[in-house]
């Protein structure tokens, strides 16, 4: 059962497919709604084969990873940024699960295309240029791979 998102619209992106965009103006902190999608354990995801071309995977930090393409909503739609509008949160719902919700980083405008820095974690086989950025912001680091950590 998917649940609804009264506050997205999918339509055509200017950076990437199609895109998430808020039907109204929201403030900071709106929930925008839950990722949902088919759960797959760490086994059960090691055992599938995986079409890399265009994915809805969300991994989630006690190893389950949702699949968005598999009874997901609106929200698998969301786009990457480096300078990102909205976050997604871990939290356990009412069955006691841990959950994927997205809130808004800041106000947003009726229209405005919804983006979350995907900060992919990727083997070490992998270039981070194999995961091109297109979100043309400022401060675009060129990848939706997650930054380097500092240091210190």
């Amino acid at each position: 059962m998917s649940i609804r998102t009264p506050y997205l619209q999918v339509a055509d992106s200017g950076v990437h497919g199609l895109g998430a965009f808020v039907t109204q103006d929201l403030p900071t902190a709106t929930l925008l709604g839950t990722y949902q999608g088919r759960r797959f354990s760490e086994d059960q995801l090691c055992r599938r084969r995986w079409d890399d071309s265009l994915t809805y995977l969300f991994s989630l930090s006690n190893g389950d990873t949702i699949d968005g393409s598999r009874g997901g909503n609106a929200t698998r739609h969301i786009n990457h940024s480096c300078e990102p509008n909205c976050e997604a949160v871990e939290e356990i719902d009412a069955k006691g699960r841990l959950a994927l919700r997205i809130y808004a980083l800041r106000p947003l405008l009726a229209g405005e295309e919804l983006f979350l820095d995907y900060g992919l974690i990727v083997d070490e086989a992998s270039m981070a240029s194999d995961y091109r950025c297109l979100c043309r912001a400022a401060s675009c680091r060129g990848s939706m791979v997650a930054p380097p950590h500092a240091s210190g």
